[in-house]
């Protein structure tokens, strides 16, 4: 059954905001994208009136729950202070949501008093050993299609692995992996990760179609990555692989902020304007005492598939010599081939399907430095 926009409009316009105002005509409302039983929107509300408006969230979640033909719902609150105003009260401990898979209220960012870290926010994942994160300082460097492949050579080095996308505004997982059915609940209410190629698989491109725009607020991807991090049955992993959204903002502190990272791999293509942005990332990660585990330079040569001759079209050996110059360790060099390229758009990443080929051989030595650093967190789990 087809659930609609207006449909969706119909079940809130039941629902009165604290201002008295049926919720549909409350001005309050993102764009409501409907599609095979999944719904998402966001209610904006200014941060002083957000402890008033979390109420309203829940009935408007369950209302839409309620809906024939729903079967996911995901909906935000997101509260921004004006300028100039004063910061408002502290919010009271989130409440589990009991329904389908949904994003959790969010509350203005307020600065932790008394001095405290915002570091003192994290926990450990139970079950997870070890969370890691690939980075890039911008887009379109192959972060994704690394991570991917990273996570199955720690799989071929015989540790349990996962994988996460929280790379929420262009999430890539779905095409890389070949999968696109929506994640199942357990009897605790949470997601329960898809599997493919050993790995268990979670990423927001499960729960929205290829073709949306991802277009959310700061609070917004703030409460995805916590969801997709704590309300996912991760069961036991060694090491939970994390493809962030490029750059260096919300998705990123908020993780940093959640979960104690165990380390981060920073991707980066051999010319300067990829190493700026790379430069920062890394910068970023020292910041809030996350390990660098390395640098990975891909696109790194092209490699002619007909006669096998080389040629460095993005430059060759900018990220070897950042990573020497920054003193983290360099972990490889991943060229720009035909057969990487067209197994990651089939969905048969290279790791896998070509287990015996060189590219397969790079991703696993690239593994096998992390695994390497890794060890200690790993055994002491």
């Amino acid at each position: 059954m087809t659930v609609t926009q207006q449909q969706v409009l119909d079940s809130l316009a039941k629902i009165k905001s604290p201002r008295g105002v049926a919720l549909a005509n409350a001005n309050v409302l993102s764009a409501i994208n409907a599609t095979d039983g999944k719904v998402f929107f966001s209610i904006n509300v200014d941060a002083a009136e957000a402890r008033a408006w979390e109420s309203v969230r829940a009935e408007a979640e369950a209302a839409v729950r309620a809906i024939p033909g729903v079967t996911t719902v995901m909906v935000a609150l997101t509260a921004e202070r004006k300028a100039g105003a004063a910061p408002p009260p502290p919010p009271p401990p989130p409440t589990p949501s009991r329904g389908a898979p949904g994003v959790q209220p969010v509350h203005a960012h307020k600065p932790p008093q008394g001095g405290q870290s915002p570091m003192a926010r994290q926990s450990e994942i139970p079950g997870v050993a070890a969370v890691i994160a690939v980075a890039s300082g911008k887009g379109g460097v192959g972060k994704s299609t690394t991570a991917l492949n990273l996570a199955l050579g720690l799989r071929d080095l015989g540790l349990k692995v996962g994988l996460l996308d929280a790379d929420i505004y262009g999430p890539s997982v779905p095409r890389l992996t070949g999968l696109h059915d929506k994640p199942a609940l357990n009897d605790e209410r949470k997601m329960i990760p898809l599997r493919r190629f050993g790995l268990a698989i979670m990423s927001i491109g499960f729960l929205v179609e290829e073709e949306t725009a991802m277009i959310w607020r700061g609070p917004m991807v703030m409460s995805a990555v916590t969801q997709m991090l704590r309300d996912v049955a991760w069961g036991t992993l060694d090491v939970l692989v994390v493809d962030m959204p490029p750059g260096t903002g919300d998705a990123q502190l908020t993780l940093a902020q959640n979960v104690p990272l165990k380390g981060a791999v920073i991707v980066s293509t051999p010319q300067d304007l990829s190493l700026i942005d790379a430069r920062r990332g890394l910068a970023m990660f020292k910041k809030v005492n996350v390990p660098v585990l390395g640098i990975v330079e891909n696109m790194s040569y092209f490699q002619c598939p007909h006669c096998g001759t080389k040629s460095d079209i993005f430059g060759h050996g900018g990220a070897r010599h950042e990573a020497e110059k920054l003193g983290v360790p360099f972990l490889g060099e991943i060229p720009l081939h035909m057969a990487i390229r067209a197994t990651s758009d089939a969905g048969t990443p290279v790791v896998d399907s070509e287990p015996d080929g060189p590219h397969a051989a790079i991703y696993r030595a690239v593994a096998g430095q992390v695994r390497d650093q890794l060890k200690g967190v790993i055994a002491a789990a």
